[in-house]
């Protein structure tokens, strides 16, 4: 027989650890029970219901004879073999080949023996019996021990699970199966008709989409809990426009790219995000690598933000030999640390408290902790601000750059994170960016090690971002600004964003720049409705103009730049000219500010190779 595990108490003994618990003492007992009640009603119907005296004892005789066969054979068993859990199909198809080898040792016997006990047909049928009581039995105790597992119902949320595939079967057994659960699931729905009035591990089949408001009044669930691991964002919108005019909260289990590394859980459950109801292709989920960071010194610059901060969390996971975070924010490094270990003591190594601006500065941190890759990150990134104040872009984005190149003739690999609005660049933002790349391939012409940049689009809620901008909005009860109701861009997440930079890291060539394959630009007029839709009064929607610097819709390529993709079908190889740091060297952060954003302009000119002739024509025409 196998026996269900009881739950040792700590201070207990081994010995005591492995005497049998209650549990196991009764299903001991109702398997005996079993079979003398399966023997016996076995012998009732075959002598057709006239049992004497003597023929009851000889049946119960039997039964414990073949009860005791039973343990016997369930000890051989469990010792050779191992038990298994309490009422599984496991337990149940052991269970009837001891039944099976039990009746059959009796039936056996019992033809031997020159007075029969009990008649030939006795002993199976009565196992059959004992078999069905023994199920029954353990039914009963795994339908009471699974029980004691469900959420309270005077604390949990009651939920209903839309979506019953096989991640919402998973996300269901986990709720059902612990007892501190926050959710409690009193009903399923889906559209699929050949699930209609199922019924899985107690819980009802209440409809499909079109019955989530009966589902709700009838069972006053206060969530609905969209569990389609795969959907379209279609779908998403459908099932949430659905469940919001009933009271109830919406909550997503996220899309299976996220879920690939565990098991799912309760906790996987989230409120959708806008990347959720946007429905963007996450292109980079397939690309595995940890960019060969095992093992080396790594240094990220601009570690205090949103692209700074989600790279080293990534890089930890690598297992790096040490990973040392640089940045001029004293909050954002303490935030970033305490993201990571749970303290901020601001009391390691891995901090490092510096200034792109400081050239002696860093040439002396890179020359002393001497890091095998280095990520680069730091930047002025907002386009209106750098637009009005050209200066700050030549002093951070270039020249800090460029500090940052001449401190790194030793380094193995150097990644430098560029932007979208680097190609046929319109603002200092995009000059600044595309500059950098070109000041990387000129140290990749210069030094040895391995020189590239890495060009993305917009990052959602990142700090600063449109996204962010509009949650602020809607929080305020303000109007959401929007620049053009045409305008798009293209928009990743931040942990997309920070595997391209891994990939580059790992596959990038000498002096290119990797860009990625993001499928449709998404208009921001639609991200700003779908935000709108989400908060809990009316939003209202205006259109401000687009500002100086900005595009109505960008590029990933500029006009000269070749869509190469000799490694992998959705990263483009492009090949960026080198530029003289020399010709940087000229720049004044203080001359007037439209005479800079002609300098600027022009030193992104050459990167097309137009004749000298043309240079000032392309200035003009931006």
């Amino acid at each position: 027989m196998s026996l269900s595990a009881a739950t040792p108490v700590q201070s207990a003994t081994p010995a005591e650890q492995r005497r049998p618990g209650r549990a196991s003492v009764n299903l001991v007992a109702a398997d005996a029970a079993a079979w003398i009640l399966g023997v016996t009603a076995a012998a009732w119907t075959r002598y057709e219901f006239a049992l004497t005296p003597d023929r009851i004892a000889r049946a119960v005789g039997v039964g414990l004879a073949l009860a005791v066969a039973h343990q016997a054979l369930c000890w051989v068993r469990r010792n050779r073999w191992g038990r298994y859990p309490t009422g599984s199909i496991e337990e149940a198809r052991a269970l009837a080949v001891t039944a099976g080898c039990a009746a059959l040792a009796g039936t056996l016997v019992d033809l031997a023996l020159p007075s029969r006990f009990v008649p030939a047909s006795t002993p199976v049928v009565g196992a059959a019996i004992a078999l069905l009581w023994m199920l029954t039995a353990r039914w009963v105790q795994r339908h009471r021990h699974d029980r004691t597992l469900r959420p309270d119902a005077r604390t949990a949320t009651p939920v209903l699970l839309f979506g019953l595939g096989e991640a919402g079967q998973s996300l269901l057994r986990a709720m059902l199966s612990d007892p501190r659960g926050r959710y409690l699931p009193v009903g399923l729905l889906d559209d699929d008709p050949r699930k209609h009035d199922l019924q899985i591990m107690g819980v009802r089949m209440l409809g499909n989409r079109y019955d989530i408001a009966a589902a709700v009044r009838r069972t006053e669930a206060r969530a609905v809990i969209f569990s389609v691991a795969n959907a379209d964002a279609e779908q998403i919108r459908q099932i949430r426009e659905l469940t919001i005019p009933t009271g109830a909260e919406f909550k997503v289990l996220p899309p299976m790219r996220e879920l690939v590394d565990h098991r799912i859980a309760v906790t996987d459950v989230r409120s959708p995000d806008i990347a959720d109801l946007l429905g963007r292709r996450h292109v980079v989920a397939d690309l595995a690598t940890d960019g060969g960071l095992t093992g080396q010194r790594v240094l990220v610059t601009g570690a205090g933000g949103s692209i700074g901060s989600e790279l080293c969390r990534q890089i930890m996971r690598a297992d790096p030999g040490e990973l040392m975070m640089l940045d001029r924010d004293e909050s954002a490094l303490h935030a970033l640390q305490l993201s990571l270990n749970g303290r901020a003591l601001l009391d390691g190594p891995d901090l490092i408290l510096a200034d792109l601006r400081d050239d002696e500065g860093l040439r002396r941190i890179i020359r002393e902790r001497r890091p095998d890759v280095i990520f680069h990150a730091a930047a002025l990134k907002h386009l209106p601000l750098l637009q009005r104040h050209p200066g700050e872009a030549i002093k951070t984005n270039i020249w800090g750059t460029q500090s940052v190149l001449d401190a790194c003739r030793d380094v193995a690999k150097f990644v430098n994170i560029s932007t979208d609005k680097a190609a046929d660049p319109v603002s200092v933002l995009g000059y600044s960016k595309r500059i950098t790349e070109r000041l990387t391939a000129h140290a990749a012409q210069s030094y040895p090690g391995t020189f590239l940049s890495v060009r993305f689009g917009n990052v959602l809620s990142s700090r600063g971002s449109v996204v962010t901008a509009f949650r602020a909005q809607i929080d305020a009860g303000l109007p959401i600004t929007v620049t053009h109701p045409d305008v798009t861009r293209y928009l990743m997440t931040v942990q997309e964003a920070v595997h391209l930079v891994l990939q580059a890291a790992a596959i990038g060539r000498d002096g290119e720049a990797l860009v990625l394959d993001m499928g449709e630009p998404v208009r921001i007029d639609d991200l700003a409705r779908q935000l709108a839709a989400q908060s809990p009064g009316p939003a209202r929607i205006i259109y401000t103009g687009l500002r100086p610097g900005e595009k109505l819709h960008e590029d990933l390529l500029g006009r000269d730049e070749v869509d190469s993709r000799p490694l992998h079908p959705l990263i483009s190889h492009v090949a960026v000219p080198a530029l003289d740091p020399i010709e940087t060297a000229a720049l004044d952060p203080y001359d007037d500010p439209d005479k800079i954003i002609e300098r600027l302009a022009w030193l992104c000119g050459q990167t097309a190779g137009l004749p000298a002739g043309r240079e000032a024509e392309a200035v003009s025409t931006r």
